[in-house]
Order: structure tokens, then C-alpha cells, then sequence
């Protein structure tokens, strides 16, 4: 029996998703693609995404495909937004307890910076979902009027604690980093490759076009996307997210 070999590296839902992701990309800027090849007129980009949803439902058996892909955008743009305000906040926090290393310690350690603000700055997306689940749990009325009175202005706070309500209301949880239990049959990772075969020829060419636009190319990057979705494997198991 011939074994065959996924052109791919990491998890099936993530290779899915990421495809997903550029090719919901690739509809955003549809008009000036298909002005640059006329071969990706409609409906080449929607069909393509049908079959990647049919991949999820029928070759991994998840059945909410579409619902995570989107709490996985969700999560991207949180992700840019929190981390920056993670960042201001912590440096105040330094700056105004500075004389006081104990109670610093205390704080950062309490908000969840201690364990899980180096690794969310790495675009660990599960670290950040438990950061901040973490700082909005700890986060008390005591613990506000503290830094504030220590010099914060009260809104980042505010703000920092609203990412982690939006994630529990996108439904984001460990589970949104799962991938699916059904064995896959050697026909399903033949399917599997040739989405993977056609959205990364899709990826290279839309990264040319957009040679001279950093920010849209990279959203044409593969590896770019994967490492957003925290491809890396972890060493040891997340902590369980406060309910």
C-alpha cells in the first residue's frame, strides 16, 4: 500500500484554515487581482472556499467550520490591538511601582504578564487568550484604584479587560486550537494537498502583484498566516481558562 505524504507540515484544520484565510483575502482584493489575471474571475475564489468548507465538514468532520475560522479572525484583530495595549499598561506599571519591586512582582504576576505576556508577544495565541481571561478575572475594583491612583489613566484598563469579554463572546476557547478526531483516509490527504497545492500557487503569485504594498503582501504569506494561528507546538499543556 502506498502511504501518501501531506505536502504540508503542522495539523490538517491548520493548514485548512490558513488556506481559508488567504483565500477570504484574495475576495477582499478580487478586483485588482483578476485585473492582473483574468483567470480568477468569478466564482474561482468562491469555490474555492466551498471546497475548503467541504474539507472541514467531510474529510475532518468539524461541522463549524465557518464559526471557527471566524473566531479565528476575531482573534487576529484582537490580537494586534491587545498586545499594544498590554505593552502601555505594563510599562506604566513598571515606571509607577518601580520603588516598590515587591508589589510589582505581585501585580504583573496577578494580571497574567508573568506567564503569559512573553509568549503572547511571540504570537502565541493561546497564551493571549489566557492572558487575558486571566487580567480580566484578577482585574479588581481594589487592584484599578490601586495602579490608577499610582498614575494609569483608568480607559486602557477598561479596554483590556472588554478584549477578553469579546473573546468569550466569539466563543474562543481552547477548542477554537483543536483539531478534528476523524481519522483521515488516504483519499482525504490527497484532497487535503491539492487545496494546499492550489492556494499556495494562488498566494505566490497575489505576493507578486503586491510587491510593492508590505502590508497586503504579507496577508499572501502562508507562513506568515500559520504562525498567527500559533502553528509551533507546545511543550507543555495550556492552564485551564477561568469559566
Amino acid at each position: 500500500m502506498i502511504f501518501i505524504v501531506r505536502f504540508f507540515k503542522g495539523k490538517d484544520e491548520d493548514m485548512l484554515t490558513g488556506c481559508a484565510i488567504i483565500i477570504e483575502q484574495a475576495i477582499v482584493h478580487k478586483a485588482f487581482l483578476i485585473s492582473k489575471r483574468s483567470a480568477w474571475d468569478d466564482p474561482f475564489f468562491g469555490g474555492i472556499k466551498t471546497t475548503i468548507d467541504d474539507a472541514f465538514q467531510n474529510i475532518l468532520g468539524i461541522d463549524n467550520a465557518k464559526e471557527r475560522r471566524q473566531a479565528t479572525q476575531t482573534l487576529r484583530v484582537i490580537q494586534r490591538n491587545a498586545l499594544k495595549d498590554l505593552a502601555e499598561l505594563k510599562v506604566q506599571i513598571k515606571v509607577d511601582f518601580e520603588s516598590n519591586k515587591v508589589r510589582l512582582k505581585e501585580i504583573l504576576t496577578q494580571l497574567g504578564y508573568s506567564s503569559y505576556h512573553l509568549k503572547s508577544q511571540q504570537k502565541d495565541q493561546e497564551a493571549l487568550v489566557s492572558l487575558l481571561y486571566t487580567f480580566k478575572q484578577n482585574m479588581t475594583p481594589a487592584l484599578i484604584a490601586e495602579i490608577t491612583a499610582a498614575g494609569t489613566d483608568d480607559p486602557i484598563i477598561t479596554s483590556i479587560s472588554a478584549y477578553a469579554e469579546v473573546l468569550k463572546n466569539a466563543n474562543i476557547t481552547q477548542e477554537t486550537f483543536k483539531g478534528g478526531a476523524k481519522e483521515i483516509t488516504q483519499d482525504g490527504v490527497i484532497a487535503l494537498n491539492a487545496i494546499y497545492k492550489q492556494v499556495i500557487g494562488i498566494a505566490k503569485i497575489a505576493y507578486k502583484f503586491y510587491y510593492d504594498d508590505k502590508a497586503v503582501r504579507s496577508e499572501f504569506s502562508y507562513s506568515t498566516t500559520i504562525k498567527k494561528l500559533n502553528y509551533q507546538p507546545k511543550t507543555a499543556p495550556p492552564l485551564p481558562l477561568p469559566s
